[in-house]
């Protein structure tokens, strides 16, 4: 999903994330590149969302950094779920393994 330049989106973060980007030190930039310039979009873990990706670290510690988002058409809104980084490299097409206490909260999050 691109994100067109003439169209004004509202950027919603749930405290979840604000957490979850405190905790990887990520900035609200770094997260929001990651969801206009992602190298690779995921169906995401809960119903009806999405999981976008950067490759991050290096050769010899490699990472990436994941965000998960859902859309609203009316209004037109991009609600932030989650960010986390995930050690290593994720095989195309697989989800990366997630806690299960983590997948709870989520839920709750969503509804």
């Amino acid at each position: 999903m691109k994100l067109i330049k003439g169209e004004e989106q509202k950027i919603v973060w749930t405290t979840h994330s604000k957490l979850k980007m405190r905790q990887y030190r990520f900035s609200e930039k770094r997260v929001l590149r990651i969801l206009r310039h992602p190298a690779r979009i995921e169906e995401g873990i809960a119903e009806g969302t999405f999981a976008a990706m950067e490759i991050t670290g290096t050769k010899k510690h490699p990472t990436e950094a994941w965000m998960m988002y859902v859309v609203y058409k009316k209004p037109k809104a991009i609600k932030i779920i989650s960010a986390w980084r995930y050690p290593g490299r994720t095989p195309l097409g697989e989800r990366p393994l997630i806690p299960q206490d983590t997948l709870e909260e989520l839920y709750k999050l969503i509804k």
